[in-house]
């Protein structure tokens, strides 16, 4: 017969259990939640958040990485003006190196705009850069003849292809995810200093203290 009110108090428990950031919020003073509250507001109006900042820099980082393999594959091969008139000018499919720094400026423009200056809080952005870069790299790999020209035959794709899953895993598993649960506790502090300023709705001012007037002596 006790096994009813025991198993109801085991599903209290349970949930009360499985929502420990509204109590742990709901401990903390009123000043604590304004000061949270305040510091992600100044995180708003500062930009973009820190994990996404960090994840801008490697978009940077991946264009200028890939640029310096091109310059350092055009010297390789006979000096930049001789090269690079004949891998852009002369543009080969088959031969040229010049589609994957274009890939990496694609990647780059692409991703900044979306997470940078829109600030979009999805992957649809990420998820279709890699995917057009490693079609791209696959097939450039299958079809043209990197790999009889030497080192960067190999380097170079699979370079831009690393750098490219790196990205998305960095934004879905990172940038996202933080950003989503720094919002959950910012949503979860507010409502909780709402709360406190129904209960405490505000200190006594001086005027409210009063002093009784003294008593004669002997009554």
């Amino acid at each position: 017969m006790n096994r009813v009110p025991a198993d109801a108090e085991n599903a209290h428990s349970s949930s009360v259990e499985s929502c420990p950031s509204l109590r742990d919020v709901h401990s903390i003073n009123p000043t604590q939640l304004m000061a949270r509250i305040e510091s992600y507001e100044g995180r708003e109006k500062k930009g973009i958040s820190d994990v996404r900042r960090t994840f801008c820099l490697f978009v940077t980082f991946d264009l200028l990485f890939i640029t310096l393999l091109w310059i350092i594959e055009l010297n390789v091969k006979g000096g930049i003006e001789t090269t690079l008139e004949k891998e852009v000018l002369h543009y080969d499919y088959s031969s040229s190196y010049f589609d994957i720094f274009l890939l990496a400026v694609f990647r780059f423009k692409v991703l900044i705009l979306a997470y940078a200056m829109c600030r979009l809080r999805h992957w649809w952005a990420i998820a279709f850069t890699t995917a057009v870069t490693s079609a791209f790299l696959l097939a450039k790999v299958i079809i043209s003849q990197l790999f009889s020209q030497g080192a960067f035959g190999y380097v170079l794709p699979i370079i831009s292809f690393i750098l490219a899953w790196i990205e998305t895993w960095f934004l879905d598993f990172k940038v996202l995810p933080q950003e989503a649960e720094e919002e959950n506790r910012f949503l979860i502090a507010q409502d909780a200093s709402e709360r406190a300023a129904l209960l405490h709705p505000g200190v006594l001012s001086d005027g409210q203290f009063y002093s009784p007037p003294e008593s004669v002596a002997g009554t």
